[in-house]
Order: structure tokens, then C-alpha cells, then sequence
């Protein structure tokens, strides 16, 4: 199987040579702006690689399950929207209206639903009629966070690389077989196209591929862990820990500066590591630890007792909340964590 996944890494590695001639003919380039560290326009429509490449490497493969039409239909419609949005730039409003479109694909035609987490001691919680809003939250929200993410060279494929190899991990762990086979030749895909994409990149992935992503890691995070206990329910919450942290973060700052949810800024965690002073390399190359760290969370996370997890996740909310206060990815003056040490220290 890895073998035959691989196969996907070298047409994306041919593939998208011959997207970038094409996006130049297109002039679909990512031109430079104020939020933008790149200083001369880069052809984008990168997604359309690993796309292709991934479609491919499902034919080879031919993973089978009752979700898999839904599932790629979904994830082609995402595809859609991303291609006209990096040529034609679309409202936000219409771009949230086809991503729970796409959503509602897989919830009402393929049927994947969260419907109850098992609690630990004992009993489990219904969600009844908000499993399908809680799952089209999910998916939406994911896909939008890995689009937050995507500022930097490299940075989106990278941390989405981290993740998918994860889930194919903890798939293969947990005997699910079509999962691990759809992570892996999506991260062979995401591998390829990084050769082109990492710094300098030659290409960006653009909307067409971060939607797409963000949609594809979302369901297989789902499908591979849904209706199960709520600790391993958190698993994927970890594995995504970077671009669901950022994206919330983002939340808290538009909130408390009054600006729309969504309005972009340049406080995102890849611009805040810039301005403290990381270049551009090492800002990426610190945020793909910060997902191996997370990853590797949530490997533990699913091996080790209840005592276990809340120690990990504990360790890892403290982590956080300091990365938080000492890059001011809220404001300089939200710093409860450096407040609470000083009061100890004064005591």
C-alpha cells in the first residue's frame, strides 16, 4: 500500500511544474500586500496538484466505504471554489455558503454524523439533532483553519503533511483501513507538491488547495474518530492543535478589537513569530515542531490512562497559553499565566 500511495508523490512532483506554466498563462498569482511577506507575485492554483495527483492515487488504490462518493464529491466541489476564488477572488459570504454546501454532502448523502461521545466513567452523551450541526461545524471550521494558516511558504502544506501522516498512524492503530489508505496518498500528494511550495516557494497552493485540505484532514479526522470516548474524541483536536489554535486565537483578537470575524489581519501565529524576530525559514521550521509536538500528543494521548491524558492535556494548554502571552497573539496586556508566576514569585 505505501508503495502504490508513494506512486502519488511523483505526479505531483510532474504534475505541478506544468500547473505553475499554466497559472502564469492564467496571471492566477498571489500578488504582494501589506499582510503578505512575499515580495514579487507567485503563481498559486498549486492545489490543483495535489488534486490530481491524490484523485490518481485513488484509482490506483481504490480504498472502498459507504463515504468515499460523498467524500470525494465534497472535496471536488471544494476544489471548485477555491479555483474561481483564486482567479475571480470571491466575498467571504459566498465562500461560506459552498463550504457548508460541501459539508452538507457528506452529512446528508454519505451519512457521516457524530452522534454520541462514551464519557469515561461511565454513560455516554447523545448529541441527537446537533450531531449534524456539530459536524458541519467541525468541517467548516477545520477547512477555514487551515486556510488561516496558509501566510507562509511551505507552512499550510507542512503542517498538513504532519497531520495527515498522523492520521494515517493512529487510523492503521485504531484498524481503520480506509482512512489510513485516503491520509497516506493525500500526504504522499501534499509531499510532492511541498518540493515546490517550501521556501522559496515557486508555488502556492492558494485557496484551491488549502479548501481542500482543510476539507479532506477534517472528514478523515471524523471518520476515524467518531463516536468513541471523549478523550479520544480529543485526538483530532490535537493533531490540528496549530491551525485550530490560530484560527481561535484569531476569534478572541477580532472580538475584543471589535473587527468582523472575517476581516484578515497580520496577527496571525506566523506573523507574530516574524515580527519577534524569526526569518521566514525558521518561522515555518518552529510551527512544523509545534505540530509534530501536538502529533505526537495525541499518538500518547490514545495509549495512556485518563490521569495520562489530562497531564498531557494540561501540559499542553500551559504550552500554548505561553507561546499566547509572549507573542501577544491577543494584545500585550492579556497575560494571566505571567501574572499568576509573578504573584508567586512576589509571595
Amino acid at each position: 500500500m505505501v508503495l502504490l500511495a508513494f506512486i502519488s508523490t511523483l505526479l505531483s512532483l510532474f504534475i505541478t511544474p506544468i500547473v505553475i506554466k499554466y497559472a502564469k498563462k492564467l496571471n492566477a498569482t498571489d500578488k504582494p500586500n501589506h499582510r503578505k511577506v512575499h515580495t514579487d507575485p507567485v503563481p498559486t492554483l498549486g492545489g490543483l496538484a495535489i488534486y490530481m495527483s491524490f484523485l490518481i492515487g485513488l484509482v490506483i488504490l481504490h480504498p472502498i466505504s459507504e463515504y468515499h462518493l460523498s467524500i470525494v464529491v465534497g472535496a471536488s466541489l471544494m476544489v471548485g471554489l477555491g479555483l474561481v476564488d483564486d482567479i475571480f477572488d470571491l466575498s467571504a459570504k459566498l465562500k461560506f455558503i459552498v463550504q457548508i454546501a460541501a459539508a452538507c454532502i457528506v452529512v446528508f448523502w454519505g451519512g457521516l454524523q457524530v452522534e454520541f461521545i462514551n464519557l469515561p466513567f461511565g454513560g455516554q452523551i447523545e448529541f441527537g439533532i446537533l450531531s449534524t450541526i456539530i459536524t458541519i461545524f467541525w468541517i467548516v471550521g477545520i477547512t477555514n483553519a487551515i486556510n488561516f494558516i496558509d501566510g507562509l511558504d511551505g507552512l499550510a502544506a507542512g503542517v498538513s503533511s504532519i497531520a495527515l501522516f498522523t492520521i494515517t498512524v493512529m487510523a492503521i492503530m485504531m484498524g481503520h483501513l480506509y482512512v489510513a489508505t485516503v491520509a497516506l496518498v493525500l500526504f504522499f500528494s501534499v509531499l510532492g507538491f511541498l518540493r515546490y511550495n517550501f521556501f522559496p516557494a515557486k508555488i502556492f497552493m492558494g485557496d484551491t488547495g488549502a479548501l481542500f485540505l482543510g476539507f479532506m484532514i477534517s472528514v478523515l479526522a471524523l471518520l476515524g474518530f467518531k463516536n468513541v470516548t471523549i478523550v479520544s474524541f480529543i485526538i483530532p483536536i490535537f493533531i490540528l492543535g496549530v491551525p485550530i489554535s490560530d484560527t481561535l486565537i484569531a476569534m478572541v483578537r477580532r472580538y475584543i478589537n471589535k473587527q468582523p470575524m472575517s476581516s484578515p489581519d497580520s496577527s496571525h501565529l506566523h506573523h507574530s513569530l516574524v515580527k519577534f524576530g524569526m526569518t521566514h525559514k525558521q518561522t515555518v521550521l518552529f510551527i512544523y515542531a509545534l505540530s509534530a509536538m501536538f502529533s505526537l500528543a495525541a499518538i500518547l494521548f490514545s495509549m495512556t490512562t485518563v490521569w495520562g491524558s489530562i497531564l498531557i492535556f494540561t501540559v499542553a494548554l500551559v504550552t500554548l497559553q505561553a507561546l499566547i502571552e509572549n507573542l501577544e497573539l491577543i494584545n500585550s496586556d492579556y497575560k494571566p499565566l505571567t501574572n499568576l508566576f509573578k504573584g508567586f514569585r512576589q509571595k
